[in-house]
Formats: C-alpha cells, sequence, structure tokens
C-alpha cells in the first residue's frame, strides 16, 4: 500500500507535473468567460518557470543533503561486507535493446567494483528489484550481474537481493539476505543526495553501516552555488531534490526511518 500511495502521491506533487497542468488550465480558460482566472494562472506559471530558471533552489536542497555525510577518504582497514543500492539502469531498455543501458548514477557500481578489489574476501550484496508500478517484473537485479562482470567483479561472488522496491525495502531484505553479524563492518554504497534516506532505513533495520556516498550532484556548501538561467537544469534539480525531500518525510512519519534526517553518528 506505501510504494503505491508514495508513487501516485509523487505524480501529484511533481513540480513538472503541476507546472504542465497550470499551463493547460490557464490556456483553457482563456477560451471561457473566466479569461481573467486564465490570465492569473499562466502568469503564476511564468513566474515559477522564472524562478526555477533563476534561482538554484534545487542546488542548495541537494547540497544540504549531500553534505550530511563525508566522502570516506581513508575506508575502514578491514571490510566484512558491501551493500550498494540498485537504481543504476534501465531494466526496460536493456531488455528491449539487448545492451546494458545505466543513468547517471551508475558511480556506485564503479565504487562497489573498486571497493570489492580493495576488499576481496569482503560479502558483496547488491540490492535492487523495482521501483515501478507498472513493471514489476523487471527486477534490476536479474539485469545487472555482466555490467558487474564488465567492472572485473565475479558475479558468482555477489548476493543479489531482487525483491526490494523502495530504499526501506533495500534495508530490510538486505539484511535478512546478508545476515551480518554483531561487530562486523559494512559499507553502504548509495548516490551522495540519498544516503540520509538509505542510512535511516538501515539503522531502522537494525543495521549499522560505514555510509561511502558516490554520485555528487553539488560542488560543496549550498552558500557557493550561485544563480544561473537554465529552466530544464533548475527544474530538474528542484524535481529531484523535493523528491528526496518529501522522501525523508514520509519515511520518517511511517517510521521507516530512525529519525526526520539522519547524519553521522559519534
Amino acid at each position: 500500500m506505501f510504494f503505491t500511495l508514495s508513487k501516485v502521491l509523487w505524480f501529484l506533487a511533481d513540480p513538472g507535473n503541476l507546472l504542465l497542468i497550470a499551463l493547460v488550465v490557464g490556456v483553457v480558460l482563456l477560451w471561457t468567460r473566466w479569461r481573467a482566472a486564465g490570465r492569473a494562472v499562466l502568469t503564476l506559471a511564468l513566474a515559477g518557470a522564472v524562478f526555477f530558471s533563476v534561482v538554484p533552489i534545487g542546488s542548495w536542497l541537494f547540497a544540504d543533503l549531500e553534505n550530511r555525510f563525508p566522502v570516506v577518504d581513508q575506508p575502514p582497514e578491514r571490510v566484512d561486507g558491501i551493500v550498494v543500492l540498485g537504481g543504476v539502469l534501465s531494466q526496460k531498455i536493456t531488455r528491449d535493446r539487448g545492451q546494458i543501458t545505466v543513468n547517471d548514477a551508475v558511480e556506485r557500481l564503479l565504487a562497489f567494483a573498486q571497493l570489492a578489489q580493495r576488499y576481496p574476501t569482503a560479502t558483496l550484496v547488491f540490492s535492487g528489484g523495482s521501483g515501478s508500478l507498472l513493471n514489476q517484473d523487471l527486477k534490476e537485479a536479474h539485469f545487472v550481474a555482466p555490467l558487474l562482470a564488465r567492472l572485473g567483479v565475479d558475479p558468482g561472488r555477489v548476493l543479489f537481493e531482487d525483491r526490494a522496491r523502495n530504499t526501506a525495502e533495500n534495508a530490510t531484505f538486505s539484511h535478512a539476505l546478508a545476515d551480518p553479524q554483531p561487530g562486523e563492518t559494512w559499507l553502504l554504497i548509495t548516490s551522495a543526495f540519498h544516503m540520509p534516506r538509505a542510512v535511516g532505513c538501515f539503522r531502522r533495520a537494525g543495521w549499522t553501516v560505514v555510509p561511502y556516498p558516490v554520485d555528487f550532484h553539488t560542488t560543496g556548501p549550498a552558500d557557493e552555488i550561485s544563480v544561473r538561467f537554465n529552466f530544464l537544469s533548475g527544474l530538474g534539480s528542484f524535481r529531484a531534490a523535493l523528491h528526496e525531500w518529501l522522501g525523508l518525510l514520509a519515511y520518517w512519519l511511517t517510521d521507516r526511518t530512525d529519525t526526520l534526517l539522519p547524519g553521522p553518528q559519534a
């Protein structure tokens, strides 16, 4: 129920969808006796477009998330296991084209391969089912093995978790599959902006992990991000950041994370 509801509510909250709806409603109203209301709606839509084109609010929100956990310059000397979260390839395009198709989160797998070589005895876990509401039969874990092999990781060494549909299930199902023992050191790899929610879910699942953030989208402190004029980039970054912040709120309200904005522990 939570998975389906989250997809529906995000469709309604998506800034791109809201802007398109505003444009459609505004134009329709122009052809009715409510022309003044139509002009008002279109004016608000234009103001929103200009705002997101100039003010880097998405980058500011991204920076707050990405700065939550520091880059790991010196990994632990001993690592018992490594978990990497999916979301790095398109299952449908990969299946239909017969060629592995990745997205801009592929740095997760690059780091996974590098650490797998650094820790040859560590248990490896790839967690990724399907986050699609309509294509639950296309599991990411079923398509990623050839890519791992290209990166120098023996797929036979990897535990493939293929049931997770969201971050909370990544944590729960990976924990059940890997069965980590007290005192073991496990690394968690995911995109930096997604790390707070991921860590919160793993802690809620009773699994203390060492965050290993990758795939950064900002350069550093939020106050170093300047204004610019790029509508698609501005709306895209705000859309992605809003999705993550709303996810943090929803997971906290439904007790899927241990706190609203998880951070490093002492």
